[in-house]
């Protein structure tokens, strides 16, 4: 069993930037990010896969949000940068299960997630 742990999360101003991290209990596949606002679904916000040559993004935050990961360190990161209050949600790192990165942007294409952490942008 995968553990994802999320960390980073907080409070910052519409303009502002923060930097989630998530840590894998093990090596594992490619990877992705989701957000959850109160109210609506889980949304795809970004993906990377294993070699890190291919990432994605949601057309909500392509320009704004990178994602990057650290294989050495079994860990994945979302810089977001120029946070909007619409941004506002739980965001949850998840384990693809493939190395292809085969529907990415689905949340059934992923085996494993982690406990989600708050991000909160005030106007």
């Amino acid at each position: 069993q995968v553990q994802l742990v999320e960390s980073g999360g907080g409070l910052v101003q519409a303009g502002g930037s923060l930097k989630l991290s998530c840590a894998a209990s093990e090596r594992i596949f490619s990877m992705g990010w989701f957000r959850q606002a109160p109210g609506k679904e889980r949304e795809f916000v970004a993906a990377i896969s294993w070699s890190g040559s291919r990432t994605y993004y949601a057309d909500s935050v392509k320009g704004r949000f990178t994602i990057s990961g650290d294989n050495a360190k079994k860990s994945v990161y979302l810089q977001m940068d120029s946070l909007k209050p619409e941004d506002t949600a739980v965001y949850y790192c998840a384990a693809h299960r493939t190395v292809g990165l085969i529907d990415y942007g689905s949340r059934l294409a992923y085996a494993y997630w982690g406990q989600g952490t708050q991000v909160t942008v005030s106007s």
